[in-house]
C-alpha cells in the first residue's frame, strides 16, 4: 500500500484569462496533516474545490489513495468541509446529525452520540445550533463530517475567526482524530502560527502556486534564526530614555 493517500501533479485552474492555480504539486502522506498556508485569495479554496470535484481542473492530475481513474469513487472516502459548514440553525446537534446520516446511508445510529461526544458536544442537549458559539458550530460541521468515518478530511480555514480558546480546541480535536483514528487531515489557513502546532507538513502557496513545502521539523529549524535586541542605558541618555525611546542595537 502507498504511503501518498492524495497526490496533485501540476494541478492548474484559469479563468478566462486568469490563473487561479498554475502547475501546483502536493503529495499527502496517510496520518498525517498537512496545512496549506496562504493569504486570501492564494488560491487555497479553488485547489480544495478541484479535490472535491466540485469544479474541474484546466489541467494537471490527481490521484487518491493511488489511483487517478476513478476519483469519484475515490472521493466516497473522503469528506470535505470547505468555507462554513452547513448547519440548519433551528435544529440542534443530535437532529443536525441525523439529517446527515440518513443523507448518508449511515446504518449505525449510535455513531451520532459517539461523534458528538468525540467532539466535545454531546452535552448540549436540546440547544439550538442557532444559538451556538462560532467554534461549536465548526465542531459540529466537523462532527457531521466525521460520521462516515472518512480516510481523508479536507477543511477549508475551520479557524477562521475563531478566538484562542477556539483555535485551540479545533486544534486538540483534530490532532486527536489524527492520532486516535489515523485521519488524514489536510487543513488551510493564511496564518502559518495557527496550525504550527498541528500539522507534520505544509505548502506555502501564493497566487496559485506553491512557494515552498517543508515537515514541521524542517519548520522548527527555519525558527531557530533569530534577532536579539539590547536595550542600553547609560548615565548621558538617563534624561533620553525618560521621554520613553529606548535606545536598541541589534546583534
Amino acid at each position: 500500500m502507498s504511503d501518498n493517500v492524495l497526490r496533485l501533479d501540476k494541478l492548474t485552474k484559469v479563468y478566462k484569462e486568469t490563473k487561479a492555480v498554475t502547475d501546483f504539486d502536493l503529495n499527502v502522506k496517510r496520518g498525517h496533516i498537512c496545512g496549506l498556508i496562504g493569504p486570501n485569495g492564494a488560491g487555497k479554496t479553488t485547489i480544495m474545490k478541484m479535490t472535491a470535484g466540485l469544479i474541474h481542473p484546466t489541467s494537471g492530475k490527481m490521484e487518491f489513495f493511488g489511483d487517478s481513474s476513478d476519483l469519484k469513487s475515490s472521493r466516497r472516502r473522503m469528506c470535505f468541509m470547505l468555507e462554513a459548514p452547513i448547519i440548519e440553525p433551528q435544529m440542534t446537534a443530535e437532529e443536525n446529525m441525523q439529517y446527515i446520516r440518513y443523507a448518508k446511508g449511515v446504518a449505525d445510529e449510535k455513531k451520532i452520540a459517539e461523534t458528538l461526544d468525540f467532539v466535545g458536544l454531546g452535552n448540549t442537549g436540546k440547544k439550538l445550533a442557532a444559538k451556538f458559539s462560532l467554534g461549536m458550530k465548526q465542531r459540529l460541521g466537523i462532527a457531521m463530517s466525521l460520521l462516515t468515518e472518512p480516510e481523508i478530511l479536507v477543511l477549508d480555514e475551520p479557524v477562521n475567526g475563531l478566538d484562542p480558546e477556539g483555535i485551540v480546541e479545533i486544534r486538540h480535536m483534530l490532532k486527536r482524530l489524527s492520532d486516535e483514528k489515523n485521519v488524514t487531515i489536510i487543513i488551510s489557513s493564511h496564518i502559518l502560527s495557527e496550525l504550527a502546532e498541528l500539522c507534520s507538513d505544509f505548502a506555502i502557496i501564493n497566487h496559485g502556486r506553491l512557494i515552498e513545502s517543508f515537515s514541521a521539523s524542517e519548520l522548527n529549524n527555519k525558527c531557530r534564526t533569530h534577532i536579539a535586541i539590547k536595550q542600553i542605558i547609560s548615565t548621558k541618555r538617563q534624561l533620553f530614555l525618560r521621554t520613553g525611546f529606548p535606545s536598541v542595537i541589534i546583534r
